[in-house]
């Protein structure tokens, strides 16, 4: 077998937040990436184009603007290139979004995701790394979260469009035996993230002296995870394919593995904070204070999140744990940077 270095990562989403962070990360490990994004107007483009801009001239990356729903188009790119690893980041986020567009999700989540199931079964891929969300907790309230909790009551169609992800890459595991792990991230932020996230548009309201909006009147918990962590797990399980759990078993099935080559992490700081510190920390940070609007819950959203990340520290010996102080302080100073204030 090649090198790992000498081996093509695809990386799907590349133009995106975490996409691109992950993009940079393999190249600097001196990793070969193919990176696809089909630059989707849903947030400014300029930022994704930004984004691509700090690596698109490194020999080791080659760019292809895609739109993964497209089945012919993704057909070919994997009988040209057969990836032997493929991280598939790209999706339709946002779980408000979900009630204004439901067929965007549809087409990038549901239609994309099979084409690249399709992609990775008929090509020899040998590890499927793919983006699930903490959305698919929904209903829940037991917590922290465990992937060995039944998630069978999303309250968004974004949720239920990721665990429909998660459900379908255990059908390809298990018929096609394609090692396919998900990745539950927990609210992720730092710096080039999305302007459509709380980070970003409380930082646009402080800076802008606009009002803060509050949802659930201030209380609400987040696990908010800092990129470098995400990036990081993502990484330590690229090259670590799923397996089968030879001890699970069908009369007590555990909901977060399989007997088949398929694996479920949360991908967290297992260190929920409440909404209103992370306001404080914003104004500390920007020398700015913020304007409250204290509004009662959205549709879709959800109290709490709290990630148990046990079987991910037991698998690859790594936990998010950057602060919530330091990661704050990251994200400001490259906002600063990025509007010149």
């Amino acid at each position: 077998m090649a090198p790992l270095s000498d081996e093509i990562v695809l990386v799907t989403g590349a133009a995106g937040f975490i996409g691109s962070h992950v993009t940079q990360r393999l190249l600097d490990a001196g990793r070969r990436v193919v990176g696809v994004d089909n630059l989707t107007p849903y947030y400014d483009p300029a930022l994704k184009v930004a984004r691509l801009k700090r690596f698109e001239s490194q020999p080791n990356f080659r760019f292809i603007k895609l739109d993964l729903a497209d089945r012919a188009a993704t057909a070919a790119l994997f009988s040209a290139e057969k990836f032997p690893r493929v991280v598939h980041l790209a999706a339709q986020a946002g779980v408000r979004y979900s009630l204004q567009d439901p067929h965007a999700y549809v087409d990038a989540n549901l239609q994309g995701f099979v084409n690249i199931l399709e992609g990775c079964r008929h090509h020899g891929c040998k590890h499927l790394v793919f983006a699930s969300s903490s959305s698919v907790y929904g209903a829940n309230t037991k917590l922290p979260f465990r992937t060995a909790d039944n998630v069978d009551h999303p309250l968004s169609l974004y949720g239920a469009s990721k665990k429909a992800n998660e459900l379908m890459a255990h059908s390809y595991a298990h018929l096609f035996r394609l090692p396919a792990t998900g990745l539950r991230f927990f609210t992720v932020y730092g710096p080039w993230g999305r302007p459509d996230m709380a980070m970003w548009i409380f930082a646009d309201a402080i800076v802008q002296g606009k009002p803060i909006k509050l949802f659930n009147h201030g209380k609400m918990r987040r696990d908010f995870t800092y990129v470098d962590d995400v990036v990081e797990s993502v990484v330590r399980l690229i090259d670590r394919p799923a397996a089968g759990d030879p001890s699970w078993s069908g009369d007590k099935p555990d909901p977060g593995r399989s007997a088949a080559p398929w694996r479920i992490y949360n991908i967290g700081n297992n260190q929920p904070v409440e909404v209103p510190q992370v306001v404080a920390l914003l104004e500390q940070a920007l020398g700015r204070s913020a304007q409250r609007e204290m509004l009662p819950m959205q549709p879709g959203d959800v109290p709490a999140t709290y990630a148990d990340v046990d079987d991910l520290m037991r698998d690859v010996g790594f936990r998010p744990s950057t602060s919530i102080a330091d990661g704050i302080a990251r994200f400001v100073a490259w906002y600063r940077t990025y509007h010149g204030i």
